[in-house]
């Protein structure tokens, strides 16, 4: 299978195009590199440097195509607040424009990669593919407008799509941004680094957080598998942790014990958050196998970043 990724030099998109190009699949990656750098990426991944937004540069790419795993975005949550323009110039406009030129170009399918952050709160958990999209931030309505616009443009076109809508992935890898750092690979580096860790809220609020091979597992099923046309599916553990009982674990496997310090007046985002996997399992075959603490284990091992103070180029 010839695959285009789309963001193939972030976490997941690395992970995903790795994955693929071991099994022998042709991959060609894309990334405007705005947040990334291409270093983990295997040799037999032509690799591009490019925007999204950029029509000709795809068209390009997208001669001989069979699937578009499309992840290039704006990731952010807090940053989607200062920005929601930006936000939705990339993760909608890049997507419309992604689209159009899949379309041109005769591609088959389209697997877009969304978040769980489009539920926001909601009453009932775990969350199902049928809830009402409740988006709190720009970021989140974001991908759910690029939800909309892969469904409708493939439906229109005769694309096949399929929207994953994957919870709080993590594992080695992960960039480590200067401001906005993903919970985990912050709690874990600055337990390894015998440092403070910072809660948002009461730390009661629950995330379902899944293991990167989880994920890139799902991703490459959802290219191949049949009858899954215009689905919406959630990628997840199916298990919510709370945010103090992930400082517990990370305590554990670092051996020793952090100051933790609250913080009450920054955002904290939903109060509970755990995927529904029952579609997933149904349509994917679908079942994570890596555990919160074995996941958590390997990416101390794996990920040497964690252990030291320089700026993490991944």
């Amino acid at each position: 299978m010839q695959v285009l990724v789309t963001g193939a030099a972030g976490f997941l998109g690395a992970a995903l195009a790795n994955t693929l190009a071991a099994q022998g699949h042709q991959v060609i990656g894309l990334d405007n590199m705005s947040t990334s750098s291409p270093n983990e990426l295997s040799p037999n991944i032509h690799f591009t440097r490019g925007d999204i937004n950029d029509r000709p540069k795809l068209w390009t790419l997208l001669q001989d195509v069979d699937c578009v795993y499309h992840l290039a975005a704006r990731v952010l949550v807090p940053e989607s607040v200062l920005y929601p323009a930006e936000y939705n110039l990339v993760n909608t406009g890049g997507t419309v424009n992604l689209m159009e030129a899949v379309r041109d170009a005769g591609v088959r399918r389209v697997v877009f990669i969304s978040s769980g952050a489009i539920y926001g709160n909601q009453e009932t958990q775990p969350l199902t593919e049928e809830a009402l999209p409740n988006p709190k931030s720009p970021y989140a309505v974001s991908k759910l407008a690029a939800e909309y616009y892969v469904r409708t443009i493939g439906q229109l076109a005769g694309i096949e799509s399929v929207c994953l809508r994957v919870f709080n992935a993590y594992g080695p890898g992960q960039q480590i941004p200067p401001s906005y750092t993903p919970v985990i690979p912050s709690f874990l580096k600055q337990a390894l680094q015998k440092g403070t860790i910072v809660v948002h809220g009461s730390g009661s609020q629950t995330r379902d957080y899944v293991y990167v091979d989880d994920v890139v597992q799902a991703m490459i099923t959802a290219g191949m598998a049949p009858d899954i046309d215009g689905e919406i599916i959630n990628v997840g553990s199916g298990i919510e942790t709370s945010i103090l009982d992930l400082v517990t674990l990370v305590s554990q496997l670092a051996d020793f014990e952090p100051e933790v310090i609250y913080n009450p007046r920054r955002g904290s985002g939903p109060t509970r958050m755990c995927a529904c996997l029952k579609k997933a399992e149904r349509l994917l075959g679908y079942q994570p196998r890596i555990s919160l603490q074995e996941g958590l284990q390997r990416t101390i091992q794996l990920d040497t970043n964690l252990r030291t103070n320089g700026q993490n180029h991944h």
